[in-house]
């Protein structure tokens, strides 16, 4: 009953990701980030959510909740994938490379077989439509991991495309924060042990 009365609460906020930021007042939107989850730990092939619990904590209804996503460092920023890092040889026919792959139809509203981001001019930007004031929504990316290494996600959310229109949480800071995972081979299924026999991985 939880999960259905917040899908539906985060239907009726949103407006299915269909927003312009010509139609949108300018304005500072009070956003507040209640859920932020991403295994710090994942295998190669693993497939994970990232979940995102955003509420509208102001006296207005934010034109386009935004989610803007980026790997750090340089190779990161550089990079148009949302999940993925820039190759800096030169020559290369696709330079950028993902880290994760994001599933077809996501992300979504926790609960929602359709899609509830759409895309956007920025490829690193998901576009969930208007929110009431004091409504929450749950949104979530599926994500399988396909490079090894240590890396640090960010997100950061907006209140809207326009320039003139922005986010902010109660304290005065932009709605956001980071994700540390470290992205290993898998484990095998099976070892060979001290004894020199096949046994089961630890």
């Amino acid at each position: 009953m939880v999960a259905a009365a917040s899908l539906a609460l985060g239907l009726a906020a949103c407006g299915g990701g269909e927003s312009s930021d010509a139609n949108e007042t300018p304005g500072t939107y009070r956003v507040e980030v209640t859920r932020a989850e991403f295994p710090t730990r994942q295998e190669l092939g693993q497939t994970s959510l990232l979940r995102l619990g955003l509420r509208n904590g102001g006296a207005k209804t934010i034109p386009a909740l935004t989610v803007s996503l980026s790997l750090a460092g340089e190779e990161g920023r550089t990079s148009n994938l949302p999940f993925g890092i820039h190759d800096p040889e030169p020559g290369l026919a696709q330079p950028d490379r993902p880290v994760w792959v994001l599933a077809e139809h996501y992300p979504k509203f926790a609960g929602s077989a359709e899609p509830g981001g759409a895309g956007t001019s920025n490829a690193k930007t998901f576009d969930f439509g208007a929110l009431k004031p004091g409504a929450t929504v749950n949104v979530v990316w599926k994500l399988s991991a396909v490079k090894s290494g240590r890396w640090v996600l960010h997100y950061t959310v907006g209140a809207g495309l326009a320039e003139t229109t922005k986010a902010e949480t109660g304290r005065g800071a932009k709605p956001g924060g980071t994700f540390a995972v470290r992205v290993v081979s898998r484990t095998p299924d099976k070892v060979v042990n001290d004894a020199g026999a096949v046994a089961p991985a630890s």
